[in-house]
């Protein structure tokens, strides 16, 4: 019994380290122009604040950093310079491909 309670104990504490390991990250837009009043947009599947002349998303999913999701976001706040997270950015023809759907200047 006491074999089967540190198993699961193990294997609980492996499951929560890779957990932490897959975890959703910060992903930050620089934008060209900075937005009006400060906004929440979804894109990609993460929230993302703007102010300024930035847009941050605290928590999202690796798959939000694709030029899919910058168009996204792009498309309600304008042309977008960089777009990325801690491992991971657009590189120039993406953001090309992102700002092709770029909200127009009003």
């Amino acid at each position: 019994m006491k074999l089967r309670t540190l198993a699961a104990v193990a294997a609980l504490s492996v499951s929560m380290f890779a957990g932490a390991a897959l975890a959703d990250g910060r992903v930050a837009a620089a934008l060209e122009a900075p937005v009006a009043a400060k906004t929440k947009i979804v894109a990609g599947g993460a929230v993302f604040v703007c102010d300024g002349a930035e847009c941050v998303s605290t928590s999202a999913p690796s798959r939000a950093i694709t030029a899919a999701s910058c168009k996204a976001l792009a498309k309600e706040v304008g042309r977008v310079s960089a777009f990325g997270g801690e491992t991971k950015s657009l590189d120039a023809a993406d953001l090309d491909r992102c700002n092709l759907s770029a909200k127009a200047d009003k």
